[in-house]
Order: C-alpha cells, then sequence, then structure tokens
C-alpha cells in the first residue's frame, strides 16, 4: 500500500512538474522547478530502490 501511495504521489509530482516547464517564460517559477525536479528525482530514486528491493528480497 505504501508504495502505492509514494508512485501516485511520484506521478503528481512529475505531472505538477511538467506543467510548470509548459508555461511561458515569464510565467514560470524557477524556483518551483527546481524544487519539484529535485522532489521528483529523489522521490522517483526512493521508489526505484524500494521496488529492486521488493524483487530482490
Amino acid at each position: 500500500m505504501f508504495i502505492g501511495i509514494l508512485a501516485l504521489l511520484t506521478i503528481v509530482v512529475w505531472y505538477i512538474q511538467i506543467n510548470e516547464l509548459i508555461k511561458p517564460e515569464e510565467k514560470k517559477d524557477n524556483r518551483k522547478v527546481i524544487l519539484l525536479t529535485a522532489f521528483g528525482c529523489l522521490l522517483t530514486a526512493f521508489l526505484t530502490i524500494k521496488l529492486f528491493q521488493m524483487f530482490i528480497a
């Protein structure tokens, strides 16, 4: 169940980040893009590690 919630959260973060990147340059918040990218990368890495642990164990 935890991995499902984590996967949904990861999808939501990447979706918000992509929508922020689509905005015109003058409306784009660079700090938000950087934070969402970093958070999305951390969530994706954590999710990948958890899935590999489940697969190996």
